[in-house]
């Protein structure tokens, strides 16, 4: 096949991934708007190098009139959460899904590879509406902790420096490492309520110096006659402190000039 010919088959594969991230990075997104937690921590994607495909063609020997049936990680989207029970929530909201279908899963995290690995795989078939017409496309989501996808980044580079044979004594501290990872997993998920605290009340502390912060500059940008550098000098001040409560008052007192003074919050302008 011509590299010309390579790059007009892999032009759905791109729109795919392209779309899939935006659709799944939006799931993180409508949680935090929401104040909540959030199960999925980062979304990546990426469609295979043509080397990377002709590799996987040879290794399988795959023709390639079956190209597109019987290689389902063309288009490949990663799902990263911070624990494993995440893993479980993210699984059940594709399976909800109306716009892809789901044809394969493999749970890789109750049933581990040989080498140790660990994720959930999805394999979806997923319309893409191009100017020649709707084409389904195959794509595959792995869904992994941190700690997993740290694992399989370093055995994948192992992997493609070795060619697929590790050295008896790198493939063994290897295996030890997965289970070092899943142990560190487990021991994350036993004081999971308590992280989860901590991050929400983080969370809530930086909206709030934010919404502060954003009404002093709306009403020192906005307004000639009040001069609020002391302001936000007493707000520093009282975010190195952490006084938290006084924090608080200071920004209802700032949102009351502001409404006062009939100015709109940076924060809440489009």
């Amino acid at each position: 096949m011509e590299i010309q010919d390579w790059r007009t088959f892999l032009v759905p594969y791109n729109q795919a991934v392209a779309e899939l991230l935006v659709k799944f990075r939006n799931i993180q997104y409508e949680y935090k708007n929401l104040g909540t937690y959030s199960p999925v921590e980062q979304v990546t994607g990426r469609v295979k190098t043509i080397s990377s495909i002709l590799q996987k063609m040879a290794k399988n020997n795959i023709a390639f009139e079956d190209l597109e049936e019987r290689m389902s990680d063309i288009a490949g989207i990663r799902i990263i959460c911070q624990f494993v029970e995440d893993i479980d929530i993210v699984v059940k909201l594709i399976r909800e899904r109306k716009d892809m279908e789901i044809t394969e899963e493999t749970n890789y995290i109750s049933h581990k590879k040989a080498s140790g690995y660990r994720s959930y795989h999805i394999i979806i078939n997923y319309p893409v509406y191009t100017a020649l017409g709707t084409k389904n496309v195959r794509a595959e989501i792995q869904i992994r902790t941190l700690g997993m996808n740290f694992w399989s980044i370093i055995e994948h580079s192992l992997s493609y420096k070795y060619r697929g044979q590790l050295p008896p004594g790198v493939s063994e501290r290897l295996t030890n490492a997965a289970e070092a990872a899943f142990n560190m997993d487990q021991e994350m998920s036993a004081i999971r309520s308590e992280i989860l605290n901590a991050q929400g009340t983080f969370e809530h502390q930086a909206k709030v110096v934010s919404d502060a912060m954003n009404n002093i500059q709306s009403i020192y940008q906005q307004s000639e006659k009040i001069a609020m550098r002391e302001a936000q000098e007493t707000l520093l001040e009282l975010v190195k402190e952490n006084k938290m409560d006084e924090i608080r008052d200071f920004s209802h007192q700032l949102d009351a000039i502001a409404a006062h003074h009939k100015i709109q919050n940076l924060s809440n302008q489009d």
